[in-house]
């Protein structure tokens, strides 16, 4: 049997449960399935039947020792040939690039990581292109920052290059306030930045990229920003913009110039704009190797038609020489709405609307999905729904510095 013949081995870093239906789809077109997840997720719902074999790391945080990971792996490629190695959630893209540094395997590796883990370096890379940032400065060098902020009055936000979303952004309203919020940071400031703070309504692009060319991309708009519901507890809204409009045109254009800047090859991506109350234009915010949160791939699938996981999965699978095809694209509006619920298993059988496609089923969360070829009726719906959320299950926990998925 040639190598062209040969199934391809690929492995699957996760620390959060999830990549089900990427694994999936990688089975069943013909893969040998690896999993490496940390010690306490062993007894997830993960799918057993598409998973050749499933492996342990004994730290529960996302902060694994790397260098036992190195060597568990190298004992696996004594009797099997790794082909492509995945990283299934945010925090694991760092520990993807660096293990195809160390075994020499095809995709993207640490420095270009870097562009799509480190909000400060996706920043300087992205204004050295000419994209749209708000204003930003590392905090490395105090002169540095007490310059900065006498030329961009606050209020900032202080945000973590490396956390996923919202997750351990500080608004800061004051001089003040600043350097005690950095000496509270200590020895670990570095790893933080300050942004000028942008009102506005934040968007999302969520694409799907082979060989250079984003073949597909569907625009989005948050009802809440992120960073709102993350800190002021509020319900998760999302909706697709109207196709063919003004902002759908000039986000799909600002997500290409973004993708191309970070060089992204191949996989999918979550990218985030915001359009600044101020002056109307989009600002970048940040970008990712990884499908979005929050259950936006099937928010997008009740869009598209297209499962973002399973295309993905065809994509990293492609062998040289194939050409990946995009299966035939729905055009159709969809929105979703997310709480925390006070109920550990909330009720949502009295949201019984027709355009109702999808019902979340996650302990302490109630979630629905709704489709129209209307999109003033998937606004209304989101808003009618959102009213009734907060009364029927609607709780919030106050920020986390830590991730939460």
């Amino acid at each position: 049997m040639n190598e062209q013949q040969q199934p391809l081995t690929i492995l699957c870093i996760t620390c959060y449960f999830k990549g089900a239906q990427f694994m999936r789809a990688a089975k069943a077109l013909g893969c040998y399935v690896i999993l490496i997840t940390a010690k306490k997720l062993e007894h997830k719902e993960w799918p057993r039947e598409s998973i050749d074999e499933i492996y342990y790391v004994p730290q529960d945080s996302d902060n694994w020792n790397m260098d036992e990971v190195v060597r568990g792996i190298a004992y696996l490629f004594r009797s099997r040939k790794i082909d492509r190695i995945v990283a299934l959630d945010d925090y694991d893209v760092e520990k993807a690039a660096y293990l195809r540094e160390e075994f020499r395997i095809p995709g993207m590796g640490q420095t270009r990581a870097r562009y799509f883990r480190d909000k400060l370096a996706m920043r300087m890379q992205a204004a050295e292109e000419g994209i749209n940032v708000p204003a930003f400065c590392p905090t490395f060098n105090y002169d540095e920052l007490r310059h900065f902020v006498v030329n961009h009055p606050g209020p900032w936000v202080l945000k973590p290059r490396a956390a996923a979303s919202a997750t351990g952004i500080k608004k800061i309203h004051t001089i003040n306030d600043l350097w005690l919020a950095l000496e509270a940071l200590g020895d670990m400031q570095y790893n933080y930045l300050l942004e000028t703070f942008l009102p506005g309504d934040v968007y999302h692009v969520d694409s799907l990229i082979d060989g250079d060319e984003i073949v597909f991309a569907r625009v989005s708009r948050y009802m809440n920003p992120p960073m709102e519901v993350a800190h002021e507890g509020r319900v998760f809204r999302s909706h697709i913009v109207a196709f063919g409009s003004k902002e759908e045109k000039e986000l799909l254009k600002q997500n290409k110039k973004v993708l191309k800047a970070m060089g992204m090859k191949r996989g999918a991506s979550h990218t985030e704009f915001i359009k600044s109350a101020a002056d109307g234009k989009f600002y970048f915010l940040e970008t990712s190797a990884r499908v979005g949160g929050a259950n936006l791939v099937e928010m997008i699938e009740a869009s598209a038609g297209i499962n973002l996981w399973t295309e993905w999965a065809k994509i990293e699978t492609r062998r040289k020489g194939e050409k990946y095809e995009l299966p035939k694209i729905d055009h159709l509006y969809a929105g979703i709405i997310v709480s925390l619920a006070r109920q550990e298993h909330p009720d949502t059988s009295h949201y019984n609307d027709p355009e109702i496609v999808w019902r979340m089923n996650m302990p302490q969360h109630a979630g629905l999905i709704v489709q129209s070829e209307r999109l003033e009726r998937v606004i209304e719906l989101l808003e009618n729904y959102a009213q009734r959320f907060y009364q029927d299950f609607f709780m919030s926990l106050p920020p986390s510095d830590k991730p939460t998925h």
